[in-house]
């Protein structure tokens, strides 16, 4: 199986021309049969890292994803490339997860995605059922919620590293867009890949400009924020349901054309808001972090939020999702050392005092940031072990 075969699948198949930093060379790693950590920024391609060996093996590959709503977007988009896949999860009914097994069975599938928790289900029923067929790889997205030095510690993570134990001959791929050193190295002990490779692409993003203004009088500072992105495409990320749902009103009170969007919503609303955005029907989405994960909009030219995140791994991967076209884009900040105290209520972790420790110190490092009177760039870079020797020259304390 060569990386010639690899660069014929990514042009007919995906579309693209080339690979862009380490995606060949992860997935030569796993084409070689070896256990590898990819490490790459929102947007880097991290999927194509599984997808591309998944068509090149002989067998099914199962992604691991924590999260549902994922699931069904990146399955379509594979049907939509012609590639069999299928996922299994809470939201389908019997039939339709009856229906999925037998397509594993008769070999039609390249990749099958599903939560971690299915492999804990039903004792070893469905640990059983994989060593009935034949599986060329196992992908753990999302990894960071193996450790719980990450921002989105999951329990049922920490079972993934009983897949090196029952299927000790199968590579393990994991992937996140977030993670420290510290992070990095849990992942590799809790899922017991102890000889992976890792593969770290730079976090830097020089197309986005990062802004930080006082969270004073918000509202009229962001209608003037606005006022000059007419016609650019951005999502404004706020901190609940209700002043999500607010303040696109607002908007469009005020002549913007903004949708909410946010776990409270039906479904079918959920959905066609999210359509009409990344169709460009619509140029603002106001959401609550139920929305971006996955989204693939390349033109998204600003990120607002009005709130401060929680830690820097979610202001990080937030932002990421402008400009991934790699024109100029914009990451706006309210900051208020007030939010900081009203998060304090949401990083402790009930009964987990380390949990919560941990959560305490990243939500201070936000506000550090938000505070910051130096280069906002190299700031980000540091907290993610990476050196930058000059000010960026491309955010608000620079300029």
């Amino acid at each position: 199986m060569t990386i010639a075969r690899a660069q014929e699948i990514l042009k007919h198949q995906f579309g693209f021309d080339s690979f862009r930093m380490n995606q060949e060379q992860a997935i030569e790693s796993v084409l070689q049969r070896k256990d590898c950590v990819v490490l790459m920024p929102t947007g880097g391609g991290k999927s194509l890292c599984y997808q591309i060996p998944a068509l090149m093996a002989d067998g099914l590959t199962l992604v691991i994803s924590p999260l549902i709503a994922l699931m069904k977007d990146q399955v379509d988009a594979l049907k939509n490339n012609g590639i069999e896949a299928a996922f299994l999860n809470s939201t389908q009914t019997a039939q339709t997860q009856v229906e999925v097994f037998r397509a594993v069975r008769s070999g039609k599938l390249k990749l099958l995605y599903v939560a971690p928790e299915r492999l804990l289900q039903s004792g070893d029923q469905f640990i059983d059922f994989l060593k009935s067929i034949k599986i060329s790889l196992f992908a753990i997205d999302e990894a960071h919620c193996v450790s719980s030095w990450g921002h989105d510690f999951r329990p049922e993570y920490r079972q993934l590293a009983m897949l090196k134990a029952e299927f000790p001959d199968i590579p393990v791929i994991a992937l996140t867009a977030t993670a420290d050193k510290l992070v990095r190295r849990d992942i590799v002990e809790r899922l017991g890949i102890q000889n992976a490779e890792v593969f770290v692409s730079s976090f830097n993003r020089p197309n986005i400009t990062y802004n930080v203004e006082t969270k004073r009088n918000s509202y009229a500072r962001l209608i003037k924020y606005l006022e000059k992105r007419k016609d650019d495409s951005g999502i404004i990320y706020c901190l609940s349901r209700n002043s999500t749902t607010n303040l696109a009103e607002d908007l469009r009170d005020a002549g913007f054309n903004a949708l909410p969007y946010h776990a409270g919503l039906d479904k079918e609303t959920r959905e066609k808001n999210q359509q009409l955005f990344l169709n460009d029907e619509a140029k603002i989405i106001v959401a609550t972090i139920a929305f971006g994960m996955g989204i693939d909009k390349s033109n998204v030219r600003f990120v607002v939020h009005m709130d401060l995140p929680k830690n820097i791994e979610s202001y990080y991967q937030e932002t990421g999702r402008a400009g991934r076209d790699g024109l100029q884009s914009d990451a706006l900040l309210f900051f208020s050392w007030a939010d900081v105290i009203k998060l304090k209520g949401f990083a402790e972790v009930e009964g987990n005092q380390t949990q919560s420790g941990i959560m305490l110190k990243k939500l201070n490092t936000m506000g550090e940031f938000g505070d910051l009177k130096t280069c906002r760039r190299k700031f980000l870079l540091k907290y993610f072990s990476e050196e930058m020797n000059v000010d960026c020259g491309n955010c608000d304390n620079c300029n």
